[in-house]
């Protein structure tokens, strides 16, 4: 359907059908949007939004409630569609079409909704597997391999959660239940990993924790895009950031050049100190 109106996220460009075209930009892109307007309840949550992010280029999404953040991801997973206009255009992995359950297991996402999806009576150790079959739990027709469950383990290694094995998710912590969603979204491998708001609700030492488990992720090879608010979450092996306001780029470019008092007091609108330390950012 062409050019109709939706409440919530609102399909428009011809995304997921049966067969895939390639684009003219090669695959080592993870993401290029030009001219991408979303609706939301009515409201232009993304209003001629153009970035692109290059495949192992660790970023950080950083603006305000309401900016648009959360929507660009919803568009990049292909929960939210853009409208169908001649000028824009949306490449995922240098392809405009994609069947949905091709793409999934090439970009790991972690979000507020995955925390409430994955809150159930599954333990640690099967919510991790489920990560293989785009699911929320191991179902009676999902055949588990000795490659999968050893996979598995290699991850909650990584991640030093292999105590959380046997634990129900629905009585893990804030923190512990990130970590196993994290390892949920890196069983398959993906070509990005996909955070969003990933410590929000979590107290300090939490937090201080859950860093030093991205930081690990990331000096293992694996592409971070970080959606926040909070400038402490963007961890030192984050080199770009992207600045959202009104569902625009506000500016864009080099951590240094953007993390900067005057732009982050615009991006606000309200005065905002920087301070740099360490490698991390902080805001006063």
């Amino acid at each position: 359907m062409t050019g109709g109106v939706y409440d919530k996220c609102h399909l428009v460009l011809s995304i997921g059908s049966s067969f895939d075209t390639v684009s003219t930009l090669t695959q080592e892109t993870l993401l290029d949007f030009r001219n991408i307007t979303v609706l939301r309840d009515g409201r232009r949550a993304l209003d001629g939004l153009t970035v692109s992010i290059g495949l192992g280029e660790s970023t950080a999404i950083v603006g305000p409630n309401g900016s648009g953040k959360s929507t660009l991801i919803k568009t990049l997973m292909r929960e939210c569609y853009p409208l169908d206009r001649e000028d824009a255009s949306l490449t995922i992995f240098g392809k405009d079409r994609w069947r949905l359950f091709d793409l999934r297991p090439m970009l790991g996402i972690v979000s507020p909704d995955w925390l409430e999806l994955c809150s159930r009576q599954i333990t640690g150790h099967e919510a991790v597997l489920s990560g293989f079959f785009s699911s929320t739990e191991i179902w009676p027709h999902n055949e588990l391999t000795p490659e999968m469950q050893e996979k598995a383990d290699q991850v909650m290694d990584l991640l030093e959660i292999t105590h959380l094995a046997s634990h129900r998710t629905d009585q893990m912590s804030s923190g512990e239940i990130r970590r196993v969603l994290i390892g949920r979204a890196l069983v398959h491998e993906p070509r990005a990993l996909i955070l969003d708001e990933p410590t929000a609700a979590l107290d300090l030492r939490a937090v201080r924790d859950f860093r030093e488990v991205l930081r690990k992720i990331t000096r293992a090879g694996t592409m971070l895009v970080l959606v926040t608010h909070h400038l402490p979450d963007i961890i030192p092996e984050i080199s770009r950031v992207v600045l959202m306001k009104n569902g625009q780029v506000f500016r864009d470019g080099p951590k240094e050049d953007v993390l900067g008092s005057s732009s982050l007091s615009q991006l606000f609108d309200m005065p905002i100190e920087v301070i740099q330390r360490d490698g991390y950012y902080s805001a006063l």
